[in-house]
């Protein structure tokens, strides 16, 4: 991938936007052209989660871990040369902010992503039961969930997605929790917009699916870190509870049940405008355009910095050249 990416020819533009979570910030940039690149993260299977990503494979001891690691070596050179080539990093939450800074030395302006809040209707009357809707791998620790509603027989879980977890987490499921698979987009909208909370258990780099359900006036009862902590209010559009364990689950669950008359679903939809399409495309103009304005002004002080360098090796009479007019600077609209 790294090696693909650097074949890809963008010397005609000016400016380059990229979209990266692995690869596409590897791109090569001419020194006069600007490179703004919107970070998801940098590569956490091959940083934070090298070892979880290592154990959940397999691949603890023997060769085949000592080529895996070997790799990820590889990849995290790669990773860090990289994010050298890129002018100005955006991120997706002040939590990958804090990443981009440790792994990379860069600072970066979040701007939180799009969410089409529009596809969306909120919903004051809800059910009672509880939804969590996930890609079923480990690190989203849906496995967690259910076996936190398995010592909650009395309430009723459905669990929305599809996964190399999925018979494992369907087996571990009781007879309160239902694991419904892949759903399609309207059957999951109507699940969030009827469930009583939206449950989530994950360390996430934002959580684009808490700020769904919250466009459905849908409460959130998610882990206290990470990404969520930006999108969801305690106490106000849901709560948190501080350990990935059941007993921590299971305690967050009851705080939001005790709390439930706090929440307004109108309040919630209204916290979930914030992260809009509209607010995200608005932000991300601005940010460039002013980057833009100050990479060309950059630019254009160029010659006049060497110029002046020149000027101390010259003799006198030749001090009276003078430099052309700067040229406007550029403006993306």
């Amino acid at each position: 991938m790294p090696l693909a990416i650097e074949q890809l020819d963008v010397s005609e533009y000016d400016i380059i936007i990229s979209s990266s979570y692995i690869a596409a910030k590897g791109v090569l940039t001419r020194p006069d052209q600007l490179h703004v690149c919107y970070c998801h993260s940098p590569v956490r299977f091959a940083w934070d989660l090298q070892h979880q990503y290592l154990s959940e494979a397999g691949l603890n001891r023997g060769v085949r871990s000592f080529v895996a690691r070997m790799m990820l070596h590889y990849i995290r050179n790669w990773d860090a040369r990289s994010a050298q080539g890129v002018d100005v990093y955006v991120t997706n939450s002040n939590f990958v902010s804090r990443r981009v800074a440790k792994r990379y030395g860069r600072e970066s302006t979040t701007i939180y992503p799009p969410v089409d809040t529009s596809q969306f209707e909120m919903q004051a009357m809800k059910k009672n039961f509880y939804v969590t809707a996930s890609r079923l791998v480990p690190y989203k620790r849906v496995d967690l969930i259910v076996e936190a509603f398995n010592q909650m027989p009395d309430r009723n879980l459905f669990v929305i997605g599809d996964g190399p977890d999925l018979k494992k987490i369907r087996a571990r499921a009781g007879s309160n929790v239902k694991i419904l698979g892949h759903q399609p987009f309207e059957k999951l909208r109507t699940y969030m917009q009827d469930a009583r909370a939206f449950v989530f258990a994950a360390e996430e780099d934002f959580g684009i699916v808490s700020v769904e359900a919250q466009a459905c006036g849908t409460p959130v009862v998610a882990y206290g870190r990470g990404g969520l902590t930006e999108s969801v209010v305690d106490g106000v559009t849901g709560v948190f509870f501080n350990d990935q364990t059941v007993e921590s689950l299971v305690a967050g669950v009851k705080r939001f049940e005790f709390e439930s008359q706090a929440f307004d679903p109108h309040i919630i939809r209204e916290n979930s405008e914030r992260f809009s399409v509209a607010r995200f495309r608005t932000r991300m103009q601005e940010l460039v355009e002013r980057e833009w304005d100050s990479f060309q002004s950059n630019l254009s002080q160029e010659p006049m910095r060497l110029h002046a360098k020149n000027l101390r090796r010259m003799p006198r009479s030749e001090f009276g050249l003078g430099f052309g007019p700067l040229p406007e600077p550029a403006v993306v609209s």
